[in-house]
């Protein structure tokens, strides 16, 4: 019964997964990345904060446990999210999304050099298949930016999301040694990143007011908010009730839900071209085998 559960969160996790990468697609037609960063993080916390209260009225919190969160939030949250957003505004959603699913490849290359694990053969030809894909979506991307930026530019946002989503567990990890609830360390680490970027915009003197956003896609920046924080419950329930090797692999599939919903719901929006299910398919089959193999 947990397993069966576990696989249906885990299907929910990655179709959320998949319908935030294409709600940020639409909403950054016009507008731009920092204010839907904003508006995702804020609908993150109006949701989770309220869930953590009524779930866990006495939580565990340390020193080490809050900064581990922070930390967790300011890499991944912030960091990571503002990549990948960025990415999908300049290359579109089915060419970032199957470079963001690297994600394995640079925690596989955390593990070796940070804790000194072993690599074990799947997790090589895991890494070699990412690889390979990765190059096979940069080679049909090449052409594919948008808004005068370079495509490798467009290429590297996604890749160096993937580094800050890859780091993100090992602060989170900590955090959750220290006896955290992992909804409290959710909730941290998204205020956390959301206090820290609306500083960063303060001091810049741009943060976002509702005049400022196109009135035509704030329906999107909110959708895409729903969408993040869903997957984040689904993701985390799943793990709650099932193995890491039953939900990451199904939650990895989410480049090829997007290929398949591009296809059908973007088509004046995104061009996917069967070059680019070929690398997509290569990624997700290594990012699994990754999984698996570790």
């Amino acid at each position: 019964m947990a397993s069966s559960l576990g696989v249906t969160l885990a299907a929910i996790a990655a179709c959320c997964l998949a319908g935030q990468a294409l709600t940020i697609r639409l909403a950054t037609r016009q507008g731009r990345t920092v204010d839907i960063l904003v508006v995702v993080m804020g609908v993150n916390v109006v949701v989770l904060v309220p869930l953590t209260v009524l779930f866990v009225p006495d939580p565990v919190l340390t020193p080490r446990s809050v900064a581990a969160f922070a930390a967790a939030g300011i890499v991944g949250t912030m960091l990571g999210r503002l990549c990948y957003y960025a990415g999908i505004k300049r290359i579109g959603a089915s060419r970032a999304e199957p470079i963001k699913a690297s994600m394995p490849l640079h925690a596989t290359i955390l593990a070796v050099l940070v804790l000194g694990e072993a690599v074990t053969g799947a997790g090589i030809i895991g890494v070699v298949l990412i690889v390979a894909g990765i190059a096979l979506v940069s080679w049909e991307g090449r052409n594919a930016s948008v808004d005068g930026d370079t495509a490798l530019v467009g290429l590297a946002l996604p890749l160096a999301a993937a580094f800050m989503f890859a780091l993100e567990p090992i602060f989170a990890t900590i955090g959750l040694q220290e006896g955290t609830h992992a909804l409290v360390g959710l909730t941290i680490k998204t205020i956390a990143a959301l206090g820290v970027f609306v500083g960063y915009l303060a001091w810049q003197d741009s943060i976002p007011r509702p005049s400022d956003l196109p009135r035509g896609e704030v329906r999107w920046y909110v959708l895409a908010g729903v969408m993040s924080t869903s997957f984040l419950l689904a993701y985390y329930a799943g793990l709650s009730v099932s193995r890491v090797a039953i939900v990451v692999p199904i939650m990895q599939t989410s480049p090829l839900l997007v290929l398949l919903a591009s296809a059908v719901l973007l088509q004046g929006v995104e061009r996917v071209t069967p070059r680019l299910v070929l690398a997509a398919t290569i990624v997700v089959v290594g990012a699994i085998t990754v999984t698996l193999g570790g």
